[in-house]
């Protein structure tokens, strides 16, 4: 007797939980080591383009790189949470019919 696989989070509450906190859409998708790692490089590279920007630069330029990290998360998780919730609809609706 096998196990029908767990239902995964809906692919827009992992949208919105990411973009309202960095790294947990991939803690709701079950990649929290994921998520530590894309928060890590995110004040990384916020925090290089913050003393390296020139003084002119505006306030987005100069968190340049942790936007750009922060943005690919977003993107990252809910990615992955589609893909997730594909595959979960696809086991049980073969499951389903192989009974």
């Amino acid at each position: 007797m096998t196990m029908a696989p767990r239902r995964p989070v809906n692919p827009y509450l992992v949208l919105v939980a990411a973009i309202l906190l960095p790294g947990t859409g991939q803690v709701l998708n079950r990649q929290p080591v994921r998520g530590l790692i894309f928060l890590f490089f995110m004040l990384l590279l916020g925090g290089f383009t913050l003393k390296t920007a020139a003084a002119d630069v505006s306030l987005v330029g100069k968190f340049a790189g942790g936007i750009f990290v922060y943005a690919m998360a977003v993107f990252d998780a809910y990615r992955h949470a589609r893909i997730r919730a594909e595959l979960w609809h696809f086991a049980t609706k073969t499951g389903s019919q192989s009974a």
